[in-house]
């Protein structure tokens, strides 16, 4: 029989396959190290080790794209977590699914509106603004602007404006 020690070890990491489940979008250490904490399900240092063991069992992926390192849930995971999934408490997955819900939102939002910036010279500033949508690029803009502050505003407003922004340019390009 397992240990009660074991078995809260396989329930944690049940836990983290089907939050991933759930999510459906790659997610960064960083995101879901905020979603766990925020949640108060694992401590930090065992998360860490979870998800270092979830890919060393290829239950998760751990990859990079362009910009981030990420993890994904692998068909393999899925498998496991449909097998065992019922050995999670409902009441726990209905609270989940309330939080992942939301962040989830919040997320898509970060990941398809992306404004940076970069200092090349003295009075020079390169602005890069971006709309992805389902790993389609609908807008890649790069302007020069004179300053810091110029900068920051821009990226600042593209990340509020970016929708209404990319739809005028198209408009104004088909009339």
């Amino acid at each position: 029989m397992f240990s009660d020690n074991s078995k809260e070890e396989a329930q944690s990491k049940l836990l983290l396959l089907y939050i991933f489940d759930k999510f459906e979008i790659p997610i960064t250490n960083n995101q879901i190290t905020d979603f766990i904490m925020e949640n108060d399900l694992i401590n930090y240092f065992i998360l860490q080790q979870f998800l270092s063991e979830l890919v060393n069992t290829s239950l998760l992926e751990y990859s990079n794209n362009e910009e981030h390192y990420y993890y994904l849930i692998t068909e393999k995971g899925k498998d496991t977590l449909n097998y065992f999934k019922d050995r999670l408490p409902n009441k726990l997955l209905d609270k989940l699914d309330q939080s992942i819900h939301k962040t989830k939102k919040i997320l898509l939002k970060e990941t398809q509106i992306s404004a940076n910036y970069k200092k090349r010279s003295k009075n020079d500033y390169l602005v890069e603004l971006k709309v992805v949508e389902n790993d389609i690029i609908l807008i890649d803009l790069k302007l020069d602007v004179v300053s810091n502050k110029q900068a920051k505003i821009i990226c600042d407003n593209w990340k509020n404006k970016a929708q209404d922004i990319y739809g005028e340019i198209i408009k104004l390009l088909i009339d």
